[in-house]
């Protein structure tokens, strides 16, 4: 047989409505076995022509992190200034980080160099290595939802911050800053959803069939 059984298959897709963006953490640590497991389901993503351009920057100290969230709250205060009224006061009242609070906070980043200018499945669409590397934070946050350890997504901070707190190379892409560590509790539904800051878009509106917009006869 090559499908999973009915209980493996029910165990993927709960992992996949259950994950959370964390935005609340404990401070207890995360055990070096369980981390070594998250970070290899991470480098298990697929890559495109097998590249595998990802690296894994594991940030504990507390210094670098302080530099990290200064940034945050610029880039925090910059984008809150884009709402208006009511809006801008609600974004304001998000909880968007636990970069001082989380037991780990993890860089993933994609080296575009790596294996040289032509790689296989790169040469049509060049972004791929940039895909690639999304699907191994997709990964991660999936196996820490299995292993009970929250992840939160740190979007709205600089790249060119990043770099430079980093040292990264020039050929070296930040694509995911992340808090990881415990968590008191899962929220039952996305924060943001339970805020109302957007709708849960319906899927039979998303799906069209043999061309933009057509639906299904």
């Amino acid at each position: 047989m090559t499908a999973f059984s009915k209980d493996e298959r029910e165990a993927i897709y709960r992992v996949i409505r259950e994950r959370r963006d964390i935005r609340r953490f404990r401070s207890d640590p995360i055990a070096e076995p369980v981390l070594e497991r998250l970070l290899a389901a991470a480098s298990q993503a697929p890559s495109v022509g097998y590249m595998q351009p990802w690296n894994f920057l594991l940030i504990r100290d507390m210094e670098v992190r302080r530099r990290i969230h200064r940034e945050f709250l610029a880039a925090n205060e910059e984008a809150k200034e884009l709402f208006e009224g009511e809006r801008q006061a609600q974004y304001a009242r998000l909880k968007l980080e636990g970069i001082l609070e989380s037991a780990l906070n993890l860089c993933i980043t994609c080296d575009r160099s790596r294996f040289g200018p032509v790689v296989l499945g790169r040469t049509c669409q060049p972004d791929m290595d940039l895909f690639s590397t999304v699907c191994a934070v997709q990964n991660l946050w999936l196996a820490a939802r299995a292993e009970g350890v929250g992840v939160g997504w740190v979007s709205i901070i600089r790249q060119e911050a990043l770099r430079r707190i980093l040292e990264l190379p020039d050929p070296v892409v930040p694509i995911a800053y992340l808090c990881v560590g415990y968590t008191d509790a899962f929220p039952a539904e996305p924060e943001l959803k339970t805020a109302g800051w957007l709708p849960q878009l319906p899927l039979s509106d998303l799906v069209f069939h043999d061309g933009w917009g057509r639906r299904k006869a």
